[in-house]
């Protein structure tokens, strides 16, 4: 490990950034360095410019994800390195463009929720969309966090390193007791990974997320993230969601289920 990528490291950890942003940090440094085959402390405005057509033009990265390149280089070079540059004319965060998001209807979640395998990613992916979670947020539930008297689900740590509570359905605390009475899981979390001691890891899940897509054969794009957004889009005043009213197949069981797909 350099001195440089070290000295970055702390510098995050004390101001206590959380560990994705540390790691997607070091990441983009790592790869802005191995592109010039040199250290950043040894490259100036014209490397960074250079480097920024490079994602552009070349690789073809989205605006969103040159913006977390732009974030890692100010970063190192702002606070790390120390230098005193107007880092919006040198380091210029591009502009992204703001479009609508696909949403899926409330019989679409349902057809891709049981096209799912595996009844942990099953009852993963059906938090994320009932509880409006992000995936790094269901994945690391604990069973503590299910408040039955009160019907919230108690998040640690969410986005923005925040505690929070979210709304309870009768239907997803079914799923989840149907879920730990099936698999039993041991250790500090709900869903267990391969690691032990660990939760289950968030590319896991979407591999499995991609998967189900292909089996569903739905037009629309399908990621844990798109379940999160429909969750926004189906809640209804009264605090139901509409895919609970079309819900009466025998879905979410370990014996039983019945597929579609």
């Amino acid at each position: 490990m350099t001195s440089l990528r070290l000295r970055m490291m702390e510098d995050m950890q004390v101001r206590n950034l959380s560990r994705h942003t540390q790691d997607s940090y070091l990441l983009q440094v790592s790869q802005f360095a191995r592109h010039f085959a040199k250290s950043p402390a040894l490259l100036g405005p014209e490397d960074i410019h250079a480097y920024q057509v490079y994602l552009t033009n070349e690789k073809k990265l989205a605006p969103r994800s040159v913006q977390v390149t732009v974030a890692a280089l100010r970063f190192l070079y702002r606070v790390t390195l120390g230098l005193d540059w107007d880092f919006d004319r040198i380091i210029p965060c591009p502009k992204a463009p703001k479009t609508l998001a696909v949403i899926l209807s409330p019989e679409e979640v349902l057809h891709f929720l049981g096209c799912i395998e595996s009844f942990k990613h099953q009852a993963i992916l059906t938090t994320c969309y009932a509880a409006g979670l992000r995936i790094s947020e269901a994945t690391r539930l604990k069973p503590e966090a299910i408040d039955r008297q009160r019907m919230v689900l108690r998040v640690e740590q969410g986005k923005g390193q925040k505690d929070r509570y979210v709304m309870l359905s009768a239907r997803l605390l079914e799923v989840l007791t149907d879920y730990w009475r099936a698999v039993r899981p041991t250790g500090t979390w709900m869903f267990p990974g391969a690691v032990a001691g660990e939760p289950i890891s968030t590319s896991a899940v979407d591999a499995t997320c991609r998967q189900a897509h292909r089996m569903s054969k739905l037009s629309k794009p399908v990621t844990p993230h798109s379940l999160r957004h429909a969750f926004a889009v189906h809640l209804l005043p009264a605090g139901h969601f509409k895919f609970l009213r079309v819900w009466s197949v025998k879905f979410l069981h370990p014996r039983g289920r019945t597929r579609d797909c």
